[in-house]
């Protein structure tokens, strides 16, 4: 396994507060722009939305590669989370972020073990152990039969 990766995007301003941001390889652009409060439009996405769903799109990807290595079986996680952007002396910054995941599983008996690789999965995100602002693990555990066939 390499030691060391690279994820390359690219950005460009399409009007005053409003623009586009991209991936290598042929990933689909997307518009955002300044969020509302510092004079930006609504009903886009913003840098801020996308570093707090960076940590959600994360989670949801290390629990599926927990779970799978683990052999615990889920039916489904929905994962919100939400960002605490805070005024410092140095200006604004994210000093918290919180993931809620909310994990359905068949069976009140893995209700511990599900606990479990929730957690390990909050330790193991790539995106939540690069941020500096406190991350919070709020996890949610619905038993749900799992549909006869």
């Amino acid at each position: 396994m390499q030691n060391e990766y690279r994820y390359v995007t690219t950005a460009r301003f399409t009007t005053a507060r409003r623009g586009v941001v991209a991936g290598a390889g042929g990933a689909q652009e997307l518009e955002f722009s300044s969020p509302p409060e510092f004079q930006g439009e609504s009903g886009f996405w913003t840098p801020e939305q996308m570093l707090v769903g960076a940590a959600a799109a994360c989670f949801v990807a290390t629990f599926r590669a927990i779970a799978e290595f683990s052999k615990f079986e889920f039916l489904s996680l929905e994962v919100a989370t939400e960002g605490v952007l805070s005024k410092g002396e140095g200006g604004y910054r994210f000093t918290q972020v919180f993931v809620r995941p909310v994990l359905t599983i068949a069976r009140e008996s893995d209700r511990e073990r599900a606990l479990r690789l929730l957690e390990k999965a909050e330790r193991g995100c790539l995106i939540s152990r690069s941020l500096q602002a406190q991350i919070s693990l709020e996890p949610a555990i619905k038993v749900t039969a799992a549909a006869q066939v």
